[in-house]
């Protein structure tokens, strides 16, 4: 009864399965079919031509395109709650060598043009000041919201204008496309996004993200950094399997989907106590400490976020009958307050 993070959730059988098939000789690095037809396989589901590098972390995928659109003396317009601020020890600067994370503000760690003009329109012209570079959004965001195309494409709009780049950390990209009922590519490059961190651990990978750029001259780039980060495997037909069996049968969306409906569910039980709404496979839930531990005494384990505020993470592999439990007992509390 785990609902602390679906990092701790386990690799879904498909993906052991690639595994498995993939352990045979093979070219080393990323030069096997595997790796090799990536590009091909993320073009069809885009619908439109893109490079794509395997990575071993969201961290690594994030930071490494980062430093594709925004050179050491530039900034990164981005959330002062963004993972990438946030959570990840610095390793922006250090991947970009230096570039400056440039902090907005916006309800539920979302960013709009107006809180991204906030931050860039104040910066002045000339060597003494970071000039902003790049933008870069998380959706869903830390607060499991999801930014409509809509929202996206308005961003997009302002970076075209503004000459920058555009970052979109999708750690949780499954979650969104499955909540919005959208495309892919009509919530990324027809968006203006110019790279996608794409993740797929959280949803049932073991080890494999996916960093997409829609602009492919950035990939020979991004290949020399991945191999000079130290993030170039061996054997990298072993991260190129699990993307490929994420994608087959969009296994990617039906996990997704079966996450959120979690999610959702523990969303209706706790009526008058979300934090935020319920847009992914994340809950935040308001509860008094007394209640965070009689949750904890029944063999829930969530995530301590802010005062009075618990994370409820679930994973693809938590369906109606894993999630029903916690319903009834936050139900219950409902019930009791």
């Amino acid at each position: 009864m785990r609902f602390f993070s679906d990092n701790a959730a386990p690799a879904c059988p498909e993906v052991l399965a690639a595994l498995a098939a993939a352990n045979v000789q093979d070219i080393a690095y990323d030069g096997d079919a595997l790796s090799q037809s990536l590009d091909v396989r993320f073009s069809e589901l885009f619908e439109t031509q893109v490079a794509v590098l395997w990575l071993p972390t969201g961290t690594a995928a994030n930071c490494l395109a980062l430093a594709a659109l925004c050179p050491p003396y530039g900034g990164v317009v981005c959330h002062r709650e963004a993972h990438i601020q946030a959570d990840e020890a610095g390793a922006p600067e250090f991947f970009t060598h230096g570039a400056k994370l440039l902090l907005a503000e916006g309800v539920g760690a979302k960013l709009t043009p107006d809180a991204i003009r906030a931050v860039i329109d104040r910066i002045k012209p000339g060597v003494h000041w970071t000039q902003p570079h790049a933008v870069s959004i998380t959706n869903v965001t830390e607060y499991g919201l999801a930014y409509s195309p809509q929202e996206v494409a308005a961003i997009g709009a302002l970076a075209k204008e503004r000459g920058l780049g555009f970052h979109m950390d999708g750690a949780r990209f499954a979650n969104a496309v499955v909540h919005l009922g959208c495309s892919p590519p009509d919530l990324t490059w027809r968006a203006g996004v110019d790279a996608l961190s794409f993740g797929f651990i959280k949803n049932g990978g073991m080890g494999a993200e996916a960093l997409v750029f829609f602009r492919p001259d950035l990939a020979d780039a991004a290949r020399v950094r991945r191999k000079r980060a130290g993030h170039l495997q061996s054997k990298g037909r072993f991260l190129a399997a699990q993307l490929h069996a994420m994608l087959d049968g969009d296994l990617w969306l039906r996990n997704a989907r079966t996450a959120n409906a979690g999610a959702a569910l523990l969303g209706q039980a706790a009526v008058g106590r979300l934090a935020h709404p319920v847009e992914s496979n994340a809950v935040f839930l308001e509860v008094t400490p007394a209640e965070a531990a009689a949750l904890r005494a029944q063999g829930f384990d969530f995530y301590d976020w802010a005062p009075g505020v618990v994370r409820l993470v679930v994973s693809w592999d938590q369906d109606e009958v894993a999630v029903r439990p916690l319903a009834d007992a936050i139900a219950a509390l409902s019930t009791s307050a």
